[in-house]
């Protein structure tokens, strides 16, 4: 069974940085193309993954960053959001978590390596956990 989840941007850099086939990160990539996380974006999202993929220090190719943008959007649902009020520590994070908000209902999660930028909730989830859910569904 598949669900709903946002990726934060840290994961896709950690997955496509990693040497580790075996890591979470790379776990929730992959879960994406096998249909397992149906990535939950909006045009924010798009634009944060496009901006930070295309950074000088991670040195990705257009290529893969191009692959990258085209699995979210071919995968993934598009989510307009409400606004919740809610007052993050980097509010550049807000649009993250009011996509996951705006399909609570559906059991939507937000994949982040940075739990610390959000209000402690149980849908907010590293890799490892949300890959733990994707093998107990």
């Amino acid at each position: 069974m598949n669900c709903y989840a946002v990726i934060d941007t840290n994961v896709l850099i950690a997955a496509l940085l990693s040497k580790n086939s075996d890591a979470a990160t790379v776990k929730v990539f992959r879960a994406i193309f096998d249909g397992r996380i149906v990535p939950l974006y909006h045009d924010d999202i798009l634009a944060e993954y496009d901006e930070v993929l295309h950074r000088e220090k991670f040195h990705f190719q257009e290529k893969s960053i191009q692959t990258v943008l085209a699995a979210v959007k071919e995968f993934g649902v598009e989510v307009f959001p409400q606004p919740t009020g809610e007052i993050l520590v980097d509010m550049d994070d807000l649009v993250f978590y009011e996509v996951a908000m705006e399909k609570r209902d559906e059991d939507a999660y937000l994949v982040t390596g940075n739990q610390k930028h959000y209000p402690i909730r149980d849908f907010i989830v590293t890799p490892a956990e949300m890959m733990r859910i994707l093998e107990q569904r």
